[in-house]
């Protein structure tokens, strides 16, 4: 138990359930189990369109994929008991705050009755051990403070998204204490992280999607709200954070159970706009524009988490700084967009990730 290299080893011949493997998260999670020697079997719905990570990274060669949605429990359950994994990292939501206003319905079926369903799946499925159950750092009640919020800080949400992720924390919390505390050789945790970029994300209304299409289409990049504040963050990162504690679930169930926050330093805060002049320097060139933002949309200024939790039990750390993380992003973009194979690029900026230092 330990480092993030002894827990990506003991992935090796792990029998793995990834809901949402056809998201961006997913995508990246999937290929890096895959690299580790596991058996990934992802449930989820079709990707999007034919520009996404899925698709490119050709993840349907090496991911034993179902077609489904997280609302249709009755496949969900079969599936999983089919899978008969070791280890469950439930990554399937609606991930987009304005697609939740225009859209809260499924956004609360999907994110919080998805939820539900995961669970009682779970329940229902002997072979699970560890359950990954991921959420989001806006799980949190946003009171605008300057010091990052730590896991037991009061949950809620302003917006459709973020009040589905604090009910999802709810029903994973519940249903743990309930009917799953007591199981052996079990453990599970809820994971919270802030705004991750990376290669490979076309997402709609996501900071670095717009400025590479506009990049890319030697367009200017239009910013809403320059001065928000985010905890920027590599995918990787993350991720690394759901390997470890998936490992030590396994080995240490009681001692691990429970909330994780996995973000940047707190010393490290960027804005939007850092975010796009970032991008235009390594793209290589590039215009920002700023939009008057709309004032019937609420989007906080200011989110950060406290990860010292995670620092002192588990000895993450980020390896990326925000210039690394930008420089890899925007790298992963221009080498695809030139015509470098998308999974080569992937795998090695996995690779290089495992080798920096924390």
């Amino acid at each position: 138990m330990g480092t993030l290299s002894q827990a990506v080893g003991n992935l090796k011949d792990k029998r793995v359930v990834v809901t949402g493997d056809t998201g961006f998260k997913g995508s990246w999670l999937s290929l890096w189990l895959h690299m580790a020697g596991a058996q990934v079997h992802g449930y989820a719905l079709a990707p999007e369109g034919d520009n996404n990570l899925f698709t490119v990274l050709r993840l349907d060669e090496i991911v034993r994929h179902q077609d489904g949605d997280v609302r249709d429990p009755q496949t969900l359950t079969k599936f999983m008991q089919s899978a008969e994994p070791e280890i469950v990292f439930h990554l399937a939501a609606q991930a987009l705050v304005r697609r939740s206003y225009l859209d809260p319905k499924t956004t609360y079926d999907t994110n919080v009755g998805g939820a539900v369903n995961l669970m009682e799946a779970v329940n229902k499925t002997s072979s699970i051990r560890a359950l990954v159950f991921v959420t989001s750092d806006k799980c949190y009640k946003n009171l605008e403070v300057t010091r990052g919020y730590t896991e037991t800080d009061e949950l809620g949400g302003h917006d459709p998204y973020s009040a589905s992720k604090a009910a999802a924390e709810l029903v994973f919390s519940s249903y743990f204490g309930s009917m799953l505390a007591t199981r052996k050789n079990f453990g599970a945790a809820s994971v919270r992280a802030g705004n991750v970029v990376g290669g490979g994300d076309w997402a709609e209304d996501r900071i670095v999607p717009d400025c590479i299409r506009a990049l890319a289409k030697d367009q200017p990049i239009v910013l809403r709200f320059p001065n928000a504040t985010r905890p920027w963050q590599h995918v990787l990162e993350p991720l690394s954070g759901y390997i470890q504690i998936a490992d030590f679930l396994l080995q240490a169930p009681r001692d691990f159970n429970g909330a994780w926050n996995f973000g940047p330093d707190e010393s490290d805060k960027n804005s939007v706009r850092d975010v796009a002049e970032s991008a235009v320097r390594i793209w290589g060139d590039g215009e920002i524009k700023i939009e008057k933002t709309d004032p019937k949309m609420h989007e906080a200024g200011l989110l950060h988490l406290n990860c010292e939790k995670a620092h002192s039990k588990m000895g993450w750390s980020p390896r990326w700084n925000f210039e690394q993380t930008m420089t890899q992003t925007v790298s992963w973009y221009r080498e695809v967009h030139d015509g470098a194979p998308a999974r080569e690029v992937t795998e090695r900026q996995i690779r290089e990730y495992m080798e920096a230092q924390q």
